[in-house]
């Protein structure tokens, strides 16, 4: 499993892809120290910063980049194939490329997170963010190395969620925030670190097991896509 761990980090940051990570993050301090350096009310700039930019953009965003890489690069060059033809069974592939998208992605989030926590509050809200943002890491990267192994239009279809089911009918529609993971991750920092600043309609103990359901459920899915796959990388 080292090995393939390994292969799938050496792979991820030497692609172009791992550049498209930066921006977002970068941008979100950035207008948390400019809001907070011209006295802006956090109560003003925090939910939309925090949260619509954050966790409704960033988090998504970052984790569809690095869980459609980790494994849907290597079917869609080939390279799949040298993986394929070693002795592995196939969740000893999975599992070490979900934990590298999920780690590159909590790292990449959580630290910026923490940063406009801390600026919009307090430390505790930055570590609640930062907290929530891993677990939420977990679930979306899950999902997106899931969609990788079942479509040839992985970030098509996590676009899709991300920005229809979450955004849109997220924002108009109650009852879809229980299958939302934004969502999931605003009730945790919430609850880590209620300022008010956080606001959802799904409870704490709906987000931690919904949270993991999606991430054994689409990593489960993955491991028996996979099995399907023929050293050829194509499904039989």
């Amino acid at each position: 499993m080292s090995t393939v761990t390994w292969i799938t980090a050496r792979g991820l940051f030497g692609r172009r892809r791992f550049l498209l990570l930066l921006p977002l993050p970068v941008v979100l301090v950035l207008l948390a120290v400019l809001s907070r350096s011209l006295g802006v009310d956090p109560g003003e700039w925090g939910p939309p910063v925090l949260v619509g930019l954050g966790l409704a953009v960033v988090l998504p965003v970052v984790s569809l980049i690095v869980g459609t890489g980790v494994l849907g690069a290597e079917i869609d060059d080939g390279t799949v194939v040298h993986i394929l033809t070693k002795p592995l069974p196939r969740w000893q592939i999975v599992l070490p490329k979900l934990a590298v998208a999920t780690g590159v992605t909590a790292v990449t989030v959580a630290v910026p997170l923490y940063v406009a926590g801390v600026l919009a509050h307090s430390a505790r809200l930055g570590l609640a963010l930062a907290a929530a943002a891993a677990v939420g890491a977990l679930a979306y990267s899950a999902l997106f190395v899931a969609l990788s192994l079942l479509t040839r239009r992985p970030v098509l279809l996590g676009l899709v969620y991300v920005l229809i089911w979450e955004g849109l009918l997220g924002n108009f529609v109650g009852g879809t925030k229980v299958l939302s993971i934004q969502q999931y991750v605003i009730a945790l920092a919430d609850r880590l670190a209620p300022t008010g600043l956080l606001e959802t309609s799904v409870s704490v103990p709906v987000a931690a097991v919904m949270a993991a359901l999606i991430s054994v459920g689409f990593t489960v899915l993955a491991v028996d896509r996979l099995r399907s796959y023929s050293v050829a990388g194509e499904t039989s």
